[in-house]
């Protein structure tokens, strides 16, 4: 539709790889279900002195074969090379798996190797360097259809909406009843100990009370930061996975919101922390609280083995050594059993009817745990579960603790919180870096199963991040003490200036593969530092409507364009400030364009489109304004 990157050996010294599937180009794909013939045709021009292409591969661990490629053709300079794999019998031996492959070029008594740049582009070296990351997984695994071309948005339940119901009451936290002035309860330090019992009174029963709100955006999905009984405001130090905590409304309020979402076409997701919990707790019960016999109390306790315990009781593991969460043994059987096998903590809020989970620090759980997980989940909801890691990196090789995880080979997680690709954003928008951002998009979109792409979790902010307009406008955010931060407001000229961004930045998480995540407020122009400056309550009556019908018009937009459910995507041209990518199935095909460069960008399209976000026509020719981003369907 638009300009195409360099895709040809003409006239230069490169070689061309690419994989075709079924006589289909798939060049930009690195992950196969399992028995998938893969073809791999490298075009090497002659002037490189190649006289052999030796594909060399080996599974993750084990050692490497060499596969040689046929000669098939010369023309016009160009010797062609071809080779398939089975991935079932030959390589796989039947077995998903990590492989890893590079192509040796032999001149003579010199051997040149590809190095992978972003798993889909590569250099050429004197030594073997990255290579291509190859994933087969399993030919039953699929994502949730329901959930690919919706729009999340997550909400953390304390600081949304005080909704009308009846909710429980405590004489060991603070109420703040001023959802203007902003979190006062706050750390000296980041690290240092806090209470986090300061409450503002956001319950379960006021986002149902909001839903025709969230409907308006777009919303098909809203994932709740935990909502189950806990002393802090927060909820991440669990006191009892079996309640919903009395202060957003208990368990019947969360009935209501199931109920009423589904009215609206909308699921709900929950928030699994699973990885630890908190020190008042049913299972630890340090302060005694609970009716139960914890693992701090008593070396007979149920919940002993639980733990880790270096010194009994007052030494034991925690998350990121923080005392009030003592780390969960997830190889202990009674506790996964509890947490995520039948009958167990996952199957009750399945049966609810609930849409799924993110898991808190996928990490941290381990492979029996998520493969027991996923059945559950799975099974409890005839397959339309979903399930969402919380992972930082490229999700396809991740090394955590010193083990490789399998997350996406079909038999534990769904998606990811795709972190990268807000990176990558970040480094476009604020430094028009669009090379970072190709290379990311390219990388993760090559790395993950198609299923996968459908569904990962794109969010620009989220609890753990600062506001992603102070992100944008803000360079002395990350700077600031906390004393500081808890009055810190950007003045007029820095909210205009990062708006702006943030129209380009929300359209490209809008249409880029995977599912936009809005974090509650970010619509609405909420500001703020780290944690727990980024949690502010929502400034209901005071929104920058700007903002929030840029948002309304983006969740208009996926709904009305299957694209962004299924489409392929592929980016056709970037340089410095400005990039421009395709989504396309069948049905349809649209090009995204975005220039936060300090001119113009002109761009020849031969062909009469309209731009989605102002309805304005353009034919052959159009010119990308600086600081904008156009969505163009052809018309």
């Amino acid at each position: 539709m638009l300009l195409r990157l360099h895709e040809s050996a003409e006239n230069g010294s490169m070689p061309v790889i690419t994989k075709y599937v079924n006589g289909e180009d798939a060049s930009v794909k690195g992950a196969f279900s399992l028995g998938t013939s893969l073809t791999f045709n490298v075009k090497c021009p002659r002037r490189l002195g190649a006289s052999a292409i030796v594909l060399r591969i080996n599974r993750d661990g084990d050692s490497y074969r060499d596969i040689s490629l046929s000669f098939v053709a010369f023309n016009g300079g160009i010797d062609e090379y071809e080779t398939t794999l089975s991935l079932d019998r030959e390589l796989c031996g039947g077995e998903d798996g990590l492989f890893y492959y590079e192509f040796l070029f032999v001149r003579g008594y010199e051997t040149l190797f590809t190095s992978s740049v972003n798993n889909v582009d590569f250099r050429l070296c004197d030594y073997s360097e990255d290579k291509f990351r190859l994933l087969v997984y399993s030919p039953d695994f699929k994502t949730p259809d329901w959930f690919h071309g919706g729009t999340m948005y997550q909400i953390f339940t304390d600081r949304f909406f005080c909704g009308k119901g009846e909710v429980g009451t405590r004489n060991d936290v603070i109420m703040n009843s001023d959802w203007q002035s902003g979190v006062k309860q706050y750390a000296e330090y980041p690290g240092a100990p806090v209470a986090n019992n300061e409450f503002f009174g956001g319950n379960l029963w006021g986002i149902a009370e909001k839903l025709d709100y969230l409907k308006s955006l777009g919303v098909t999905v809203i994932y709740l930061n935990p909502i189950f009984e806990a002393y802090s405001s927060h909820k991440y130090d669990t006191g009892d996975y079996m309640k919903v905590d009395a202060m957003f409304g208990g368990e019947k309020a969360l009935e209501n919101l199931i109920a009423k979402a589904k009215e609206k076409g909308i699921r709900l997701i929950l928030d699994g922390v699973f990885n630890h919990t908190g020190s008042d707790s049913v299972y630890f019960n340090r302060y005694g609280k609970y009716n139960s016999v914890g693992a701090y109390q008593s070396k007979d306790s149920e919940y002993k083995d639980w733990y880790f315990f270096k010194e009994f009781p007052d030494s034991y593991e925690c998350w990121w050594n923080i005392e009030i969460l003592p780390k969960l043994n997830p190889e202990c059987v009674a506790c996964r059993d509890f947490l995520c096998n039948k009958g167990g903590v996952a199957e009750k809020y399945m049966k609810m009817g609930v849409g799924g989970w993110r898991l808190d620090v996928a990490d941290e759980l381990s492979n029996d745990f998520l493969d027991i997980l996923r059945d559950t989940v799975k099974n409890a909801s005839d397959g339309e579960g979903i399930i969402i890691g919380e992972v930082w990196e490229n999700a396809a090789d991740k090394i955590a603790y010193g083990k490789r995880r399998r997350y996406f080979r079909g038999k534990q997680l769904d998606s990811v919180m795709n972190y990268p690709v807000r990176n990558g954003i970040l480094a476009f928008v604020n430094e028009g870096d669009a090379e970072t951002l190709y290379n990311v998009l390219t990388e993760l979109y090559s790395s993950y199963p198609e299923p996968v792409c459908h569904s990962l979790m794109n969010s620009l902010g989220t609890h753990d991040t600062e506001r992603i307009l102070s992100v944008l406008g803000d360079k002395d955010i990350l700077e600031l003490t906390n004393e500081e931060l808890s009055i810190h407001k950007m003045n007029p000229t820095q909210v205009k200036k990062a708006v702006a961004k943030l129209k380009v930045a929300s359209t490209l998480q809008y249409t880029v593969f995977g599912v936009p995540s809005v974090y509650y407020g970010d619509e609405a122009g909420l500001e703020g530092g780290h944690d727990p400056f980024c949690r502010q309550p929502f400034p209901w009556g005071k929104e920058n409507t700007e903002l929030t019908e840029h948002y309304r018009k983006l969740g208009e937009i996926r709904k009305e364009n299957s694209v962004f459910a299924d489409g392929r995507f592929k980016v056709v041209a970037f340089t410095k400030g400005f990039i421009a990518y395709e989504r396309y199935n069948e049905d349809e095909n649209i090009l995204v364009v975005a220039n936060v460069g300090k001119s113009s960008k002109g761009c020849g399209i031969g062909c009469e489109v309209v731009d989605l976000l102002t309805g304005k026509i353009y034919k052959n020719n159009l010119s990308v304004a600086p600081g904008t981003a156009m969505i163009l369907k052809l018309v």
